[in-house]
């Protein structure tokens, strides 16, 4: 009757339908095998199990597997009161695949007019600050073969301003690669004129130094549009002049552009910033209590509201809008994004003013994210490197170029 019992319990437990839940491939994943109704029952071992990364202990079954496949187990048990025989148990694992290798990564072609490499990065100083910027392919364009669109650019100025520029080429313009260029390097060339910087410099004193009266103040603060308005025509015009050069119309080379100019004075941080397209610009404060949005965003439905600095339409009355003069005595980060962070990130135009969500931000490039991959703000020696592997997170949906320039 013991014999009978112990062969009754056995083909009880082969007989009965187990489900293993899916894992999937470079994701831990941990599962119980509930023994609860079968305590004679002791399982000894998983065999196949090593070829899915994967190790049994304790009836848990843990790991990280690397390759998806539909796995045949063979689970080896022995009944408490037979323990020399042992028998086995046929169950099922299916790992699925990881969604980023069903992307192709295909090289742009280096012979090609305009050629850019796939990433950059940066770090340096940036006034008394640091910054770090890192500029990656997305996965959508890696997918064909096609080139990274954005740019950025980062430059010391007479006079200790610094400058950081971010442009993000349009998928549909031919040449965008070339305009995101221009417009980031040509922008940038603009302020390195010991002569503009001084004027700038000039007007800013009467907004922020001396005890200038109401209209001398509005008088400096038109002045200063006036420069930066200066500034973009003259990255318009550079871009008109290159697409004739180069045969192209100008709508081939369609880019956004954003920038900030950067000074400490006496008085606190002075920025001026400046920003046409889907590309925000942001100031957090030292305790996170508050965050700015320093440019206006083209934002609209189905991305109808998109406009590049291409664009002569946007050189009318209501450009000085797009500029943004800003002193502050303290900031913990002045933060530069293309749309393929900040839809990936933020997903609408209302977070991009919300405390918790910037939190939530920060936090991720901490390390809390799917793939543990931290930027390091304190021992920030490889921190240009540790970006560029951060931006390479997955985002269903979510496949654009992705550029994100920190200053800290």
């Amino acid at each position: 009757m013991e014999q009978a019992l112990i062969h009754k319990e056995k083909e009880e437990f082969k007989d009965a339908h187990w489900v293993l839940k899916n894992a999937s491939a470079k994701q831990f994943y941990e599962f119980h095998l509930d023994m609860e109704d079968f305590p004679n029952i002791k399982i000894q071992n998983i065999n196949g199990l090593e070829e899915t990364g994967l190790r049994f202990e304790n009836n848990i079954i843990s790991g990280t597997p690397v390759i998806n496949n539909m796995y045949h187990l063979e689970v080896q048990f022995y009944h408490t009161h037979d323990q020399k025989q042992a028998e086995t148990k046929k169950i099922q694992l299916f790992v699925n695949a990881d969604p980023k290798d069903l992307w192709k990564n295909i090289p742009s072609d280096k012979n090609a007019a305009f050629y850019k490499s796939e990433e950059d990065a940066f770090k340096g100083s940036f006034s008394d600050r640091k910054i770090v910027v890192a500029s990656k392919r997305g996965r959508s364009h890696a997918h064909e073969g096609k080139f990274r669109e954005d740019d950025f650019a980062v430059h010391a100025l007479p006079s200790d301003w610094n400058i950081v520029s971010v442009s993000d080429g349009a998928g549909s313009a031919a040449m965008a690669r070339e305009g995101s260029r221009l417009a980031t390097v040509t922008i940038n060339e603009f302020f390195s004129s010991q002569e503009t910087v001084n004027k700038i410099e000039e007007y800013i004193n009467h907004l922020y130094a001396v005890q200038a009266s109401d209209e001398n103040q509005s008088e400096a603060e038109q002045n200063i549009k006036n420069i930066l308005s200066e500034s973009v025509l003259h990255v318009y015009q550079r871009l008109e002049k290159a697409a004739s050069e180069n045969a192209l119309s100008v709508s081939d080379l369609h880019a956004t552009l954003i920038f900030t100019l950067l000074k400490k004075f006496s008085f606190g941080y002075v920025i001026l910033s400046f920003g046409v397209g889907d590309c925000p610009i942001n100031l957090i404060n030292p305790d996170f209590s508050e965050v700015k949005l320093l440019n206006l965003m083209d934002v609209g439905e189905f991305g109808g509201g998109t406009r590049f600095i291409t664009m002569k339409e946007i050189f009318n009355d209501q450009i000085a809008s797009r500029f943004r003069i800003t002193c502050i005595e303290d900031f913990a980060y002045l933060v530069l994004m293309t749309d393929g962070i900040y839809d990936a990130k933020f997903a609408t135009e209302n977070k991009l003013e919300d405390t918790d969500s910037w939190k939530t931000f920060f936090e991720d490039l901490a390390g809390n994210n799917d793939d543990h991959t931290k930027t390091d703000f304190i021992n920030d020696e490889k921190i240009d490197e540790e970006l560029l592997i951060w931006s390479d997170f997955w985002s269903r949906g979510n496949h654009d170029d992705r550029t994100l320039a920190i200053i800290y």
